[in-house]
């Protein structure tokens, strides 16, 4: 007697934020985005330096001002049911503490930011970006550690506009969050520069 398997299409397979909690703790991210499934196995030296240069600054700045709160990655966004997602920087304001909550962020931070590595620079670029937009993220840095550049999107009617490319030499100003001033020469480091 045989045996026929079913196969499901696969975009009728949505996976959600209780899926989510069930994945296992093995030193991967793993993300849903739309009820699909990804997993990126643990970012590069390079990409963490910059992660916590460009987060320490950001957190100080709105640390001393009073603005809010900066969380760096690992830290899970919960926008919606099938959406949870790690962004490498997130800043909630003190405007929009409510989705604070004990083991996560519900709902949309005030600005997101990424830093592109080869396994999550598609995901980052096209999937993520348009997430972001759908849920209302106000501001978007999208951080090229090979270029060594950063892109500043704001939100405009459900979709980003570049604000502006920044470069290494530069310092960056952001939209949404005044008078922070970030000098790229100091997030950009080389290895070397710590010894």
């Amino acid at each position: 007697m045989t045996q026929t398997v079913q196969q499901f299409p696969r975009e009728t397979i949505k996976f959600n934020y209780d899926d989510y909690l069930l994945l296992p703790d093995d030193g991967n991210r793993y993300e849903i985005i739309e009820g699909e499934l990804f997993m990126a196995p643990a970012p590069s030296i390079k990409h963490q330096d910059n992660l916590f240069e460009l987060g320490v600054r950001i957190r100080e700045f709105v640390k001393k001002k009073k603005l809010g709160i900066v969380f760096l990655s690992p830290c899970d966004v919960v926008l919606s049911n099938t959406s949870i997602i790690q962004p490498d920087i997130v800043f909630v304001s003190k405007e929009n503490r409510g989705i604070i909550t004990e083991k996560n962020i519900q709902g949309a931070p005030d600005l997101v930011i990424e830093i592109i590595s080869p396994n999550t620079a598609e995901r980052d670029l096209v999937l993520k970006k348009k997430l972001y937009a759908k849920h209302g993220v106000k501001e978007y840095w999208i951080v090229f550690i090979k270029e060594q550049k950063v892109e500043v999107y704001r939100l405009a009617e459900q979709t980003y506009i570049l604000d502006r490319l920044y470069e290494k030499s530069d310092i960056l100003k952001s939209p949404l969050i005044a008078g922070l001033k970030i000098r790229l020469s100091e997030v950009f480091r080389e290895l070397g520069d710590y010894f």
